[in-house]
């Protein structure tokens, strides 16, 4: 059994990459970790840096929140370890990622980023994927920071109301 509950919690979010197929952000991997009460916020960030430094997981940061992705080193470690997370722990971090399996799911594949334009406004880019492919990507321009900022917090929120309504305007 493993010794270093460092160890442990990277098995344990090693595992929660691999039984999801699409990548987990900081908060999800946080909520997880912390209402199982498995170890602390500031403990499980040293253990990501850890883990992003050997190449077990990488990140992408899009408008403010962190995706973290397996790698193929990281998952081969898992391969290798994966029996030293106890059933027990496997059961539970499998039994929360069922229930919360359309949240985890619906904020990794509603995205929303924007960048400043050479000619000074923002392009909000908006897209929601399902399964790897893209159903629906709108790009906006808007003049200040704070409408691309509230752009992409609604689109969020309302993709599934504006892929609808798009939908009944063109069919």
């Amino acid at each position: 059994m493993i010794e270093n509950t460092y160890s442990l919690y990277k098995l344990i979010v090693l595992y929660m990459l691999k039984k999801v197929n699409f990548p987990l952000t900081n908060a999800q991997i946080s909520e997880l970790m912390l209402s199982q009460n498995y170890t602390t916020y500031f403990r499980l960030q040293e253990v990501l840096t850890e883990m992003l430094d050997t190449d077990l997981i990488r990140k992408e940061t899009k408008n403010h929140t962190t995706y973290y992705y397996l790698t193929d080193q990281g998952r081969q470690t898992l391969d290798y370890f994966q029996d030293e997370i106890s059933l027990e722990i496997r059961r539970e971090v499998s039994n929360y990622l069922v229930l919360h399996s359309y949240e985890l799911r619906s904020d990794s594949s509603t995205i929303a980023d924007y960048y400043l334009t050479s000619d000074h406004n923002y392009c909000v880019n908006c897209i929601v994927k399902e399964g790897g492919r893209t159903l629906i990507e709108l790009k906006f321009t808007v003049p200040t920071e704070q409408s691309a900022m509230t752009l992409a917090d609604n689109w969020k929120k309302k993709s599934q109301e504006a892929y609808a309504a798009v939908m009944q305007i063109l069919m």
